[in-house]
């Protein structure tokens, strides 16, 4: 809701912590409490509409005959894996990537049906697409702690990229001379890094799909990263999937878009001053828990992870809502949230009802 209707959220950041940091106690509530319980039930009736069920890394899709069902949890998954569960945090991706599809949708068509506060805040519901076996992952800075960012190959010696070639000399955090498209294979166990050339000659698409998705990833991140500064961030890294619809063959947008979870946001106003001093950009993202976890494990080898501390979660969730206020200028109603959380399996009903828009 707007704060009195018509004014608008401050984006300063002092303002922004300043009242986020009253959301912690509630935060920290939902990890014991049964608010943002999303399981799902299905009933014998929703068993035989549903085609095929599918659990995710963060998300669950329901498949029927004409629509896709997406439920966003508030798993977080990193390194290929999951690693805790953070309230609210599936309510903040959904309704992050709502605001910013109908930001792009001059660029390109989405799935979307029906998203977010009209059926629930972690539902929704989209076009059966189907996705291209790639992920658009697009950088505008050198900077990354996971095996297949760029940082961590750089670091290594590596100056051949998914295709680019980059000079000696970089610093880790940089921005890069340009915006760069380095894609990945989609795989439930690990992405594989690939070049543009790759994916034609091997036949993961087709050149005229991938020169279409290609141009489009650049116009998407190219724009967003003009919105997110124009609000206090600079929008480091994403990744885009893309989709042919079932029924009209036409190339969608899918999935998400500049969620905190696909994407890397630092605070624009002081990104010059810490890469002058400590050569570490203020992040608003999942990476300073990213790094936690490297630091206290292997998180690609070990069977086992430690439990990340609470207070270090329930920042992760502060973080990101205080993202999604600054970014849609609307606040985040834990208050409102907390009552609808518990009717997951009344919203994915009337999901399952919503019609085809033309």
């Amino acid at each position: 809701m707007s704060v009195n209707n018509n004014i608008k959220i401050s984006k300063t950041l002092e303002q922004a912590e300043t009242r986020t940091k009253q959301y912690v106690p509630k935060i920290i509530s939902g990890f014991s409490s049964q608010i943002q319980n999303l399981n799902i039930e299905l009933t014998p009736t929703q068993t035989e509409q549903v085609e095929e069920v599918y659990n995710g890394k963060v998300r669950d899709r329901y498949t029927m005959n004409d629509k896709v069902v997406l439920v966003v949890s508030n798993r977080l998954s990193a390194f290929d894996r999951h690693l805790a569960e953070i309230p609210f945090k599936g309510a903040v991706l959904n309704l992050v990537s709502q605001w910013w599809f109908k930001q792009t949708s001059h660029i390109i068509k989405n799935h979307i049906i029906e998203q977010g506060n009209n059926l629930h805040t972690n539902i929704t519901v989209g076009r059966k697409c189907k996705p291209f076996p790639i992920e658009f992952v697009m950088r505008g800075y050198i900077t990354g702690s996971s095996g297949t960012s760029l940082w961590t190959h750089y670091n290594k010696g590596v100056r051949e990229y998914c295709g680019h070639t980059f000079p000696d000399g970089l610093k880790k955090n940089q921005k890069l001379e340009k915006n760069l498209l380095t894609p990945t294979t989609k795989a439930d166990d690990h992405d594989q890094l690939i070049s543009a050339e790759e994916i034609v000659k091997d036949g993961w698409m087709t050149q005229e799909d991938w020169d279409f998705c290609s141009e489009k990833a650049y116009a998407i991140f190219e724009h967003g990263q003009k919105l997110a500064n124009e609000h206090g961030f600079i929008l480091v890294d994403t990744k885009y999937e893309f989709g042919k619809d079932l029924k009209t063959g036409e190339i969608l947008l899918i999935d998400e878009i500049h969620t905190p979870d696909s994407s890397r946001y630092w605070l624009a106003e002081t990104y010059e001053e810490c890469m002058k001093t400590t050569g570490k950009p203020e992040n608003i993202d999942k990476e300073f828990v990213r790094l936690w976890f490297r630091d206290h494990c292997d998180p690609y080898k070990d069977e086992t992870l430690p439990d990340a501390p609470k207070d270090m979660l329930a920042e992760l969730s502060r973080r990101y809502i205080m993202l999604y206020e600054m970014i849609t200028g609307e606040i985040f109603d834990i208050d409102a949230l907390s009552k609808r959380g518990a009717n997951i399996n009344e919203a994915l009903e009337k999901a399952m009802t919503v019609k085809m828009k033309q």
